[in-house]
């Protein structure tokens, strides 16, 4: 799907709502992209955009996310506030008529991210969700190896994202205000994960949770079960897991070390490894994702071919399920 394009400038100009961790990786990142160029950061606090446009050369710093997206130079938008602003700050840009790239997830229900599809769709401005998986050039890899049908049919998948992070009520992580909890912050990764290399709709779901002291779930075991696979997956605050994912098949299978931000992975026949690929980035890893929405904004695209808005819209749903399962 494609829009009328309003400009054919390159590279992109960016401009970063929020000046937390993720925002700081992708100042960092976008460095190393050819197709884009970071112009402006905004924040609620002045002395956090200035310190944040100081520290990575930006040369607007604006106060208050409105500023940034009246400003006619910006073409695209980062968002990458907190979930439970993910809503509100992608919904103002799509009006002020800027493409947006949004932190995953991109909204905290179904019923949201379908709001702002259609809104995407109605003002012809280029919206994603950014799932940098997706893009990494090992998880690229990998695909490839399964497409080529060199494992044979997938029979299961197995991913799991877990740190051991003390509880702390004023963190983001914990925050019922914030949308915290593992589920939106890490679970969505390895459902993303089963999404990407298995995109059928499971039979039934079984869903384990634990609970933090006030009640955020902080560890979950999910079981998703197919007609001819079974997947099972986890994230979770409190323990530390293997942080891999593993997808076997009748003849092999391809195992990825901390696939969310895969650097590796290894294609194996049997027990020995027959294939290994290693990626030479320059940055983070971000600045595949970043690079992949400039080309695709630049080429009038609405939308990604790599993580369209179907992916989001099931991916939401999916984890609306899951909360429904564990309050």
């Amino acid at each position: 799907m494609t829009y009328p394009q309003t400009h054919a400038r390159h590279p992109v100009n960016w401009g970063i709502l929020g000046t937390g961790r993720i925002a700081s990786t992708f100042a960092r990142d976008i460095g190393f992209v050819e197709n884009s160029r970071l112009l402006a950061v905004a924040s609620r606090e002045t002395e956090k955009a200035e310190d944040f446009a100081d520290e990575y050369g930006i040369e607007q710093a604006l106060t208050g996310y409105n500023s940034l997206l009246n400003q006619a130079n910006i073409d695209a938008v980062y968002v990458a506030t907190p979930h439970n602003m993910h809503y509100d700050n992608v919904k103002a840009a799509l009006l002020a008529n800027k493409h947006v790239l949004c932190e995953k997830p991109m909204t905290i229900s179904p019923e949201q991210t379908a709001e702002l599809v259609a809104l995407a769709m109605e003002k012809q401005r280029f919206l994603m969700e950014g799932m940098w998986t997706f893009f990494l050039p090992a998880i690229e890899k990998a695909k490839e190896w399964i497409d080529r049908g060199l494992i044979g049919p997938i029979q299961s998948i197995k991913a799991e994202m877990g740190f051991a992070i003390p509880f702390d009520a004023n963190s983001r992580l914990y925050s019922p205000a914030l949308a915290g909890g593992c589920l939106l912050d890490i679970g969505i990764y390895p459902l993303a994960l089963n999404l990407l290399f298995n995109n059928g709709a499971p039979l039934a779901m079984d869903v384990v949770a634990g609970h933090a002291p006030n009640g955020v779930e902080d560890d979950l075991s999910m079981v998703l079960h197919y007609k001819d696979k079974e997947v099972q997956l986890a994230a979770s605050f409190e323990h530390r897991l293997s942080n891999q994912a593993v997808i076997e098949g009748e003849r092999g299978r391809v195992v990825i070390p901390n696939f969310w931000k895969a650097e590796q992975s290894t294609l194996y026949r049997e027990d020995a490894p027959v294939e290994h690929f290693v990626d030479d980035r320059a940055g983070s890893g971000l600045e595949f994702e970043i690079g992949a929405a400039a080309k695709a904004i630049l080429a009038g695209q609405l939308e990604s071919p790599v993580m369209p808005w179907h992916n989001s819209l099931t991916l939401a749903k999916q984890m609306a399920s899951i909360q429904e399962k564990i309050t």
